[in-house]
């Protein structure tokens, strides 16, 4: 049909035949392919946020939990944004997405357009004070203990601030896709953030007072924590072998161990009443849990976010004395 149209052209003055030709050189210009090599490899924001979950979540699977859009989207996407990069990006190994050196070169560039993403979300906020909107990512245990209790005085002090408070019942992964800080119950060993400690929580050891003897409940952790100071300790009393209820749940192991039937470790923070029970012997142990805060990199400077940071360090200021 173009190439009627340019016949057609021709037969004009050698102006507009020209013309035409421009014009329709540039049109199919813009029809064709993406090519890595080409001048300009246009990109789509959602889908450059599809590449940063997958790496996050290992998975096309979990990055659809994530962002809510169908796991063949998920695949779909990202083979566009392959096509387009004319590179792959994810190698699949012992079932996991891992990506490769290609894909670290684009998300390094991608976390710094989400840097200047989450700057511009703040404009507009309140004229009076800081203002901004934060993502805390935190274990369940430790946004219900320390964080909810004193988010509303936060809040209350600064009306132009916002909070998103992410639970898992594991460490929640610390991305700049997900969050803006997160609470921490074990160091990362590296990453593109600043990481500083907030204290550390006393871990108790409750039995039954009269000896529960060898069919006794034990309760663990799962393996998939890590080598956490609790399973640490079981596996040294040789309890991890004997143990016959694995979760990692506090409340489920609080609930056992006041049935006076379990033994189990629990910090400190959630066994006040444990405690004060003289049916149970409470050992206090010598291996601690710490508590680590990280911050984005980006952040360091912000105002707003100077604030949160040093609500988050009263939210554990007595931790830190101790």
């Amino acid at each position: 049909m173009i190439s009627a149209f340019l016949r057609a052209c021709a037969e004009h003055s050698g102006a507009r035949a020209a013309f035409a030709q421009d014009y329709c050189s540039r049109r199919l210009q813009n029809c064709r392919p993406i090519h890595r090599h080409g001048n300009v490899v246009s990109m789509n924001w959602d889908d450059l946020r599809i590449v940063a979950a997958v790496r996050d979540a290992g998975s096309y699977a979990g990055a659809s939990r994530r962002l809510r859009i169908d796991e063949t989207t998920v695949g779909r996407r990202l083979q566009r944004v392959e096509r387009a990069l004319g590179a792959k990006l994810f190698e699949a190994v012992d079932g996991m997405r891992r990506p490769t050196a290609q894909c670290d070169m684009v998300l390094s560039h991608v976390q710094t357009i989400a840097g200047h993403v989450a700057e511009i979300e703040k404009i507009g906020g309140s004229g009076a004070g800081v203002a901004g909107r934060f993502r805390i990512a935190s274990t369940n245990m430790v946004a219900e203990e320390f964080l909810a209790p004193r988010a509303a005085a936060l809040l209350a002090a600064h009306p132009g601030l916002g909070l998103q408070l992410l639970t898992s019942s594991e460490n929640v992964k610390f991305s700049r896709w997900q969050a803006d800080f997160a609470v921490r119950l074990r160091k990362p060993d590296k990453g593109d953030f600043t990481i500083s400690k907030l204290g550390e929580f006393r871990l108790y050891l409750f039995e039954p007072a009269a000896e529960i003897g060898a069919e006794g409940v034990i309760c663990a952790y799962p393996d998939e924590l890590g080598p956490i100071p609790e399973t640490l300790v079981l596996k040294a009393r040789g309890f991890s072998e004997r143990a016959r209820l694995v979760t990692d749940n506090l409340r489920v192991i609080r609930t056992l161990i006041a049935t006076h039937q379990a033994a189990g470790i629990l910090p400190d923070y959630i066994s006040a009443e444990l405690l004060a029970d003289r049916r149970l012997r409470a050992t206090l142990l010598p291996r601690r849990r710490d508590v680590w805060l990280l911050v984005q990199n980006h952040l360091k400077r912000d105002v707003a976010a100077r604030v949160v940071i040093d609500w988050l360090r009263g939210c554990f200021a007595e931790l830190a004395k101790a």
